[in-house]
C-alpha cells in the first residue's frame, strides 16, 4: 500500500510540476486564436480565428523588432561560436595558466546580468566620451554585447566534448604533414559539430531571451527586439498579436528540438551499429 501511495504521489507532483511549466505557455496558444483583447473578459475566449496571425504580420512595429532579434541573434549566436569555439581549443592546449583564463572566461555565467548590462552602458559612454570612438547604442552595439554575454556559454558546450577526444589524434594529423592549422580544421574541429551547434542553439536562445542587457544598451533610436517591444507595451495595452507570435516562437523551437533529437537518435544508432558490426 505504502508503495503504491509514493508511486502515485510521484505521479502527482511530476504532473503538477508539468502544468506549472506549461499552463502559461497552453494559456497563450489557445487564446493566439481568439480576437478578444483581453483575456477572461466578459466575452470569454470569444470566436475561433486566425486575425490575430494576419494582424501579426502586418504589424510593422513587431516585425521590426522580429528582425531585430533574429539580426542580433544569428550574428551573435555566429560570432559567439567561433570565439568560443576557438578559445576552447586554446584553453585545452594551454599548458600554463589554463585554470586563471578559464576561470575569467566564466565570469559573465555567474556575473549577475545587471552589471554585464551597466559595465556595456559605461563602455559606450567611456569610448564616445573619452577615447573618442564614435560608438553608438543600437544593433552593432547590441550584437557585440550579446557576443560577450554568451561566449562563455559555447565555451562550456564545446570543452567537455574537446577532454573527450583521443589526444593522439591531433598528433597522427600533425606525423603525417597536415600542420598545426591543417590538423585544427581537419581533425579536431569536424569532432566538435554537435557541440559547436549545441553551443550556437544555447547562445541564439540567451540572445532572443535576453531583456536587461538589451533594455540598457538599445539606444533611443528606436531600435527594439520582441522583449523590449513587449515590456514597453506591458506600460500601456499588450497587444494581441504578441500571443500569436509568441505561439510561433514556441512551436518553432520545439519542432528545431525535435529535429535535433532525431538526428542524433539516428546518430547514435549508426554509431552503435558501426560499433557492432566491428
Amino acid at each position: 500500500m505504502n508503495k503504491k501511495l509514493s508511486v502515485v504521489l510521484k505521479w502527482l507532483f511530476l504532473i503538477a510540476v508539468l502544468v506549472c511549466i506549461y499552463a502559461p505557455i497552453a494559456l497563450i496558444i489557445v487564446y493566439s486564436f481568439s480576437a478578444e483583447k483581453d483575456i477572461g473578459g466578459h466575452n470569454g475566449f470569444g470566436d475561433f480565428t486566425f486575425s490575430l496571425y494576419t494582424s501579426l504580420f502586418s504589424n510593422e512595429r513587431i516585425m521590426n523588432a522580429l528582425v531585430n532579434t533574429l539580426v542580433i541573434g544569428l550574428l551573435s549566436a555566429t560570432f559567439a561560436t567561433i570565439i568560443g569555439t576557438f578559445t576552447s581549443v586554446g584553453l585545452h592546449y594551454m599548458k600554463r595558466g589554463r585554470k586563471a583564463v578559464n576561470f575569467m572566461s566564466q565570469v559573465t555565467v555567474v556575473n549577475a546580468e545587471i552589471v554585464t548590462a551597466v559595465g556595456f552602458f559605461l563602455l559606450s559612454i567611456f569610448l564616445r566620451d573619452v577615447v573618442r570612438i564614435p560608438v553608438e547604442k543600437g544593433v552593432v552595439w547590441l550584437i557585440i554585447a550579446h557576443t560577450v554575454i554568451t561566449t562563455p556559454y559555447v565555451i562550456l558546450n564545446v570543452s567537455p566534448r574537446l577532454n573527450q577526444l583521443n589526444p593522439n589524434l591531433y598528433e597522427a594529423g600533425m606525423d603525417l604533414g597536415a600542420g598545426p592549422v591543417r590538423s585544427l580544421f581537419t581533425v579536431i574541429l569536424p569532432q566538435l559539430v554537435g557541440a559547436m551547434i549545441s553551443g550556437f542553439a544555447l547562445a541564439f536562445t540567451l540572445s532572443l531571451d535576453d531583456f536587461v542587457v538589451t533594455n540598457l544598451n538599445k539606444g533611443t533610436n528606436g531600435v527594439d527586439t520582441i522583449s523590449t517591444f513587449v515590456y514597453a507595451n506591458l506600460k500601456r495595452n499588450l497587444d494581441p498579436a504578441v500571443r500569436a507570435l509568441s505561439t510561433i516562437i514556441f512551436v518553432t523551437v520545439l519542432v528545431v528540438l525535435i529535429i535535433v533529437n532525431i538526428v542524433k537518435n539516428k546518430k547514435k544508432t549508426r554509431m552503435e551499429k558501426a560499433q557492432k558490426a566491428v
